[in-house]
């Protein structure tokens, strides 16, 4: 789990879930949501790996401009507007 600021200055939580899934491979993928509120998660399930610990390594060497980056991409996807709904 890491937190950030985008570049409105709110801080997000980017993390990684487990999908329940039979496959033994990528079964985590990432998941940003607003610190304080995990229920308003925005799920990036192209971003996968194989376990929690890769998930955790790569979110801790990740700079923020690339979780930023990542961010906006679901924010255009969630809404043209870029506002969470």
């Amino acid at each position: 789990m890491r937190n950030f600021v985008d570049e409105a200055g709110r801080e997000w939580v980017a993390t990684a879930v487990e999908e329940e899934t039979p496959r033994h491979h990528g079964r985590w993928h990432l998941v940003f949501h607003p610190a304080g509120e995990p229920g308003r998660a925005l799920r990036m399930r192209e971003v996968r790996w194989q376990s929690a610990e890769t998930a955790e390594r790569t979110l801790r060497t990740m700079s923020e401009t690339e979780l930023r980056r990542r961010l906006r991409s679901l924010e255009r996807r969630v809404s043209p507007a870029g506002a969470l709904g």
